[in-house]
């Protein structure tokens, strides 16, 4: 029996640190291997795991003593959460942890996706020089669309308002009297589809819930300015995949930086492949060397704080 099984990466000092009071699996690969994770922690009272891990159905039902999730992370829709309410089980994300991390890849995204730097590789390497071709925009004067106003958000805006880039932001779980809109220098707006009408940048800043699914789809991105770029950081889903590379291959948008999908890994023959003016990364806007530190550091004392508040001893 193990006290404490890990399903993902994480620095291996916290596995260490860990395993000086508790017996601990740790195989970054078990999330591939469902099965094999299900046997492993039937017993184990906690489980730390990233996004890719699905703490659900057969695998969180075998885990019949589970009391503790240690979340490498902040998004919680890979984790039964109804479900582990119903049993008791703490579910603990490393809330802020990483907040740093995507707020900068956002801003870097934006200003890549301004100038459309990337193109130019190619054309460069072939003895082009397509300078007239890539004199774009600055982020200076430009619209930042903020759909949610979370942590993360906030923390993009701190950084969008030193380039002095207007912002805008909808988020209805804030309420117009509250202190973040003047702190951050965001204007609010009554209806996501005026944020999309007028912003020049627009980051997704929500969970992925039923409301949220496809929350920008075809008709939402007919009404954002051909020369807008969208960047996802939050979760695959929110955009309509399909009608993103429609939209960019018939040139109604500017562009697009993505860091998460519908489905992780992309699959051979994606939607999304071959789409002009659209950059993918791996899901790895949160994932820094300084982040993944703040990440387990977190998780670490999570997991740690909660077994012992539980009574719950290591058995080494």
């Amino acid at each position: 029996m193990y006290d404490i099984v890990v399903t993902e990466f994480v620095d291996r000092w916290a596995v260490d640190d860990l395993a000086k009071d508790y017996k601990v699996h740790y195989d970054p690969k078990l999330v591939d291997k469902p099965d094999e994770l299900a046997a492993l922690a039937a017993a184990s009272p906690a489980i730390i795991v990233r996004n890719r891990t699905q703490v659900r159905g057969a695998v969180l039902a075998a885990m019949r003593n589970l009391k503790v999730i240690g979340r490498l992370g902040v998004g919680l829709d890979n984790i039964d959460m109804d479900e582990c309410a119903k049993r008791g089980i703490e579910v603990f994300p490393a809330t802020g942890a990483n907040t740093v991390s995507v707020a900068e890849y956002v801003i870097g995204g934006a200003l890549v996706a301004l100038r459309d730097v990337w193109k130019a590789n190619a054309d460069v390497l072939a003895g082009k020089w397509p300078r007239n071709d890539l004199m774009l925009g600055e982020a200076m004067g430009k619209r930042l669309g903020l759909v949610g106003l979370g942590g993360i958000a906030r923390a993009t805006a701190k950084r969008a308002k030193a380039l002095e880039m207007e912002l805008v932001a909808y988020d209805p779980m804030v309420g117009p009297d509250d202190p973040a809109w003047n702190e951050y220098g965001v204007a609010r707006l009554a209806t996501v589809e005026e944020l999309l009408v007028t912003s020049d940048v627009v980051s997704l800043h929500v969970p992925l819930t039923p409301q949220t699914r496809n929350l920008i789809d075809a008709a939402r991105l007919a009404k954002m300015k051909p020369t807008a770029i969208v960047i996802n950081t939050a979760r695959g889903g929110i955009i309509d995949e399909a009608a993103l590379a429609a939209a960019l291959k018939a040139g109604k948008l500017g562009g697009a930086v993505l860091d998460v999908y519908d489905q992780e890994p992309l699959k051979a023959g994606s939607v999304l492949d071959g789409v002009p003016r659209l950059w993918l990364t791996p899901h790895i806007a949160g994932v820094t060397a300084e982040g993944n530190v703040r990440v387990s550091t977190v998780t670490v004392a999570n997991v740690r704080g909660a077994l012992r508040r539980l009574g719950i001893a290591g058995s080494k």
